[in-house]
């Protein structure tokens, strides 16, 4: 369940890493180096989002699998 949820913060940044980007492309010189380097490290951390909720919700430390179990008792 955190992996689902997860996925929306990602699209989010991936959205952010686009704008970063295409804005970019906008300029010269060390501006440009420095806009692609960060949109980048934004692109990583949008593929780590999603990586780190399906660990944990494979490992079983998603607090929301066990708030919705005890809704269920």
């Amino acid at each position: 369940m955190c992996f689902f949820f997860s996925l929306l913060p990602a699209t989010i940044w991936l959205i952010v890493g686009y704008f970063v980007l295409f804005s970019s492309t906008k300029t010269e010189g060390g501006v440009q180096k420095f806009g692609r380097v960060l949109s980048i490290w934004v692109f990583v951390i949008a593929a780590l989002i999603p990586l780190m909720g399906l660990f944990v919700t494979f490992s079983g430390l998603c607090p929301i699998t066990e708030i919705m179990g005890q809704l269920h008792e």
